[in-house]
């Protein structure tokens, strides 16, 4: 039986621990032997190991994630709200007994203080294949998650716009020749879960020459699941005879790469727009951000905050008629997953990989970058739209036929055998 060992830093934690957690029970629903070890584990899940053995090691684990981010603040600009990670702590996983047994060695978002450079060149002397899904840029970048605009990345970074020192030898590029260090040591099958995210691999200094196969994530299709809408409405305690807009993670005005100001604006215009049909909409959000300093909504609005219930996440998403996310890059966010796979259309910009996922007025609506009138347009649209059924149906049928566990765990098996075939050369 093929064994793989999945490693990240949280069991659950956001968007790439979701992740492996669902391509780990992908995998073992096709009948191979797959593990995850994290670094910092948060629940109570038996199943999940993690690399520390008693409550010592676990609190330092904690110290060191903690120290990090402190440290951080000498080097970040005040205002900056961009994800970076330093490569200041680590640890290595080659004597863990599960890594050593497994086949296939499989990392997944390995940062605040769990894997750095030198202990990722450390895992060649296992002798085993490598695979990396890239849930973010940071792999590839001097340090930051979220590149935007800035090309660096793409010579040797250095002169990093995030940092208060910048430099030609400032910290980014340093950041950038460990990792230029370790990669040259270890050979390594990256994956993209988004043909933007594999597009920006291939244009990377860093990964020149390293093969980037795209396969996307996955989800659990028989949890989020289609349920008759005027039901779901009514179940979740809405009300059934207005449009339902649902938000995910509502941030402040100050987090740029969520796009609330570009939510707030296209609102504003749809009130405009619709004048007194406006009270017929309602705006419901979920996210861990609670509601004190939120902007100002133009219609109703209810905040539910942290929903950590698959089930009653999944029935929010059906009883919505459409979701909205102005994110201006993300790879393949599951939001957007979570709601196609509950029949329920999303309204986007054209960014990252949502484009992968969302077909342009078949299950959704992928306005112009950065437009509040096309993201108010989108909105518009579907109000209109004269067969919503349909359209809840196209969403559904996107994600089984592309994003379904059972179509993407031969995806990544088919990925791993290649390697083991070729005695764990790139693909």
């Amino acid at each position: 039986m093929l064994k793989v060992v999945h490693l990240n830093t949280y069991d659950g934690n956001g968007g790439a621990g979701r992740a492996c957690m669902r391509l780990n029970r992908a995998l073992l629903s096709q009948n191979i032997d797959s593990k995850i070890i994290v670094h910092y584990k948060f629940g109570n899940n038996p199943d999940i190991k993690t690399f520390n053995r008693n409550i010592i090691q676990k609190s330092y684990t904690a110290a060191t994630i903690i120290l990090e981010r402190i440290l951080a603040k000498r080097f970040l600009k005040p205002d900056s709200r961009t994800p970076f990670s330093f490569t200041w702590f680590g640890r290595s996983v080659i004597k863990h007994p599960d890594v050593r047994n497994a086949d296939i060695i499989h990392l997944h978002w390995i940062n605040h203080g769990f894997l750095d450079p030198k202990h990722i060149a450390g895992i060649r002397k296992l002798g085993k294949p490598v695979v990396w899904t890239f849930h973010d840029s940071n792999a590839f970048t001097g340090g930051c998650h979220v590149r935007y605009t800035c090309d660096h990345y793409q010579q040797q970074c250095g002169n990093c716009p995030l940092l208060i020192n910048a430099a030609d030898d400032d910290i980014s590029h340093r950041i950038w020749q460990q990792k230029n260090k370790a990669y040259q040591q270890l050979d390594f099958n990256i994956i993209t879960p988004s043909l933007w995210m594999q597009a920006s691999v291939k244009k990377s200094s860093l990964m020149r020459g390293k093969a980037a196969s795209n396969i996307p994530n996955t989800l659990e299709t028989d949890v989020f699941k289609p349920i008759d809408k005027k039901k779901a409405k009514s179940k979740a305690g809405l009300p059934t005879d207005k449009f339902i807009f649902l938000s995910g993670f509502m941030p402040s005005r100050k987090d740029l790469h969520k796009g609330t100001q570009y939510l707030l604006e296209s609102m504003e215009l749809l009130r405009l727009r619709l004048g007194a049909e406006t009270d017929q909409i309602e705006l419901v959000v979920f996210g861990n951000r609670g509601t004190e300093n939120l902007p100002g909504f133009p219609f109703k609005t209810s905040f539910l905050g942290t929903i950590n219930n698959d089930e009653k996440l999944a029935l929010h998403y059906a009883a919505a008629d459409a979701f909205l996310i102005p994110s201006l890059e993300d790879n393949l966010p599951y939001t957007v997953m979570e709601s196609l796979s509950c029949g329920t259309p999303v309204i986007a910009f054209t960014t990252g990989g949502i484009p992968d996922m969302v077909r342009h007025e078949h299950s959704g609506y992928l306005a112009t970058y950065r437009s509040s009138e096309s993201f108010t347009d989108g909105m518009e649209w579907i109000i209109k739209h004269p067969e919503r059924d349909k359209l809840n149906q196209q969403a559904r049928q996107t994600i089984m036929d592309s994003f379904s566990e059972e179509v993407i765990a031969k995806k990544h098996i088919e990925v791993y055998n290649q390697l083991l075939n070729r005695g764990g050369a790139d693909v």
